[in-house]
């Protein structure tokens, strides 16, 4: 027929996938099973790989430099969002094993003092251990974050976020 595209070729596909941002091995493979034989699938996997288009330890520290810059999350959610996009324990391992969960609960926490800095110390604990703990940190690295948090707000609220003259 002649308004009828022919379906693309599983390279295409998966370049195409890949152009969006960074993606695992797996997440590449389930993509490309959905329309395309298994033979097909393997070999493009295989020369993505070759061409260093699909590297699940590249994925996986672009995943922790995202996550730290853009969303801060917990060593532990972290590992489970890699984990979930089927990237091998190791690469997890590598890519996470140099992250302070406290230096992280506490740059997640600055990114809500604007809106906490209103509240009275018992809620702004309160909201700012709750927020942290959704981010996947334990209790008491929240709490404790959340008192240095709290102890930093004066020097925050005069302009300047993390203290540091860096609005976020």
């Amino acid at each position: 027929m002649a308004g009828r595209k022919d379906p693309p070729k599983p390279l295409d596909a998966a370049l195409r996938f890949l152009a969006l941002r960074p993606r695992s091995e797996a997440e590449t493979r389930r993509r490309l099973s959905r329309q395309y034989p298994p033979a097909s699938v393997e070999s493009v996997i295989s020369q993505l790989k070759a061409k260093g288009l699909l590297d699940d330890l590249a994925f996986a520290r672009f995943w922790r430099d995202n996550r730290e810059r853009h969303r801060p999350r917990s060593r532990l959610m972290m590992r489970q969002e890699l984990f979930q996009r089927g990237v091998d324990r190791a690469a997890i391992d590598e890519a996470l094993e140099d992250i302070d969960d406290e230096a992280v609960a506490m740059s997640a926490g600055r990114r809500m003092l604007r809106q906490l800095r209103a509240s009275d110390a018992g809620e702004f604990r309160s909201r700012m251990v709750a927020h942290l703990r959704r981010r996947g940190f334990g209790y008491s690295l929240a709490a404790r974050a959340s008192e240095r948090l709290w102890q930093e707000l004066p020097d925050a609220v005069d302009g300047d976020v993390d203290g540091h003259g860096q609005e976020h």
